[in-house]
């Protein structure tokens, strides 16, 4: 019994704590629902998002919830997501059906937002799980994690790669190893895990985000529908940009080896198309 009692007082403490990281991810999602509910306003929408997002961003570091460094690794993932957005968009991927000042090459710069929210994601599991990395090898990672981003674009003009680049991953991250605390408890799993996961959970949240009108694929411009499970995969692949970012700047915990770990608390701490 007194196991059973254990086990969920750590699974609620999880998910408050997986609630509090979302926070911003939670807060953008909503803001784009409740903007398809304001009536016609002398703003665009788009444009109104722009700000909604800025002004979500510096929120969050005015009271604490993101630090300086935390605040650029967002901005990173901002920049990186809009040069990924005006690809995508360019070649059909998906789009942004509405008018906007802010908006350019067909993507409204709110578009970075969103992957903006991965990054404050990543940037408070770690702290707020005391996120330790063992078995972590930052270079390799880094390079195939350059190699996705690439993959991305380049596979519109040459073969895809993804599949072998996941193989690849898979043997770089073999031993790697995400510790994490829950209400004073140690666990661990898999570095490789944390990516499916994360992916997952993206995919869940990219449903949510087409279906309140934040992006449109090509087939949900006459309706929405659900979207293809293949982004699952694809997201698990693009969450490791934003890992390797974070990581950097958390380096005082990912040293690379597999023996030593950064005591925990010792300096900012995990969040993750």
């Amino acid at each position: 019994m007194k196991t059973f009692v254990h086990g969920t007082r750590q699974l609620l403490h999880f998910a408050a704590l997986e609630a509090r990281c979302c926070a911003f991810a939670i807060a953008l999602v909503g803001g784009i629902a409740v903007s398809t509910l304001l009536p016609e306003l002398p703003v665009a929408r788009y444009d109104l998002l722009f700000l909604y997002g800025i002004g979500l961003t510096v929120l969050s570091w005015k009271l604490g919830w993101d630090s300086g460094r935390d605040v650029a690794v967002i901005a990173g993932c901002h920049a990186i997501g809009l040069v990924f957005e005006l690809v995508k968009v360019h070649m059909g991927s998906w789009s942004y059906p509405e008018d906007a000042l802010t908006k350019f090459g067909g993507v409204p710069l709110y578009g970075g937002f969103l992957y903006a929210a991965l990054g404050s994601y990543v940037c408070r599991a770690w702290r707020l799980f005391d996120l330790r990395l063992t078995g972590y090898r930052p270079r390799t990672t880094a390079v195939l994690a350059g190699a996705v981003y690439v993959n991305f674009f380049s596979h519109h003009w040459i073969p895809d790669a993804r599949w072998v680049l996941a193989a690849l991953l898979l043997v770089s991250t073999a031993g790697s190893w995400v510790r994490f605390r829950v209400g004073g408890s140690d666990h661990r799993m898999p570095l490789a895990l944390s990516f499916v996961l994360i992916g997952f959970f993206l995919w869940v949240a990219e449903n949510a985000a087409t279906y309140v009108g934040a992006w449109s694929y090509p087939n949900q411009l006459d309706g929405w529908q659900p979207v293809s499970l293949a982004k699952f995969g694809a997201w698990a692949l693009l969450v490791t940009v934003t890992f390797v970012l974070t990581a950097r700047n958390t380096r005082g915990r990912t040293d690379g080896t597999a023996d030593r770990t950064a005591p925990v608390g010792t300096g900012p701490a995990l969040d993750g198309r």
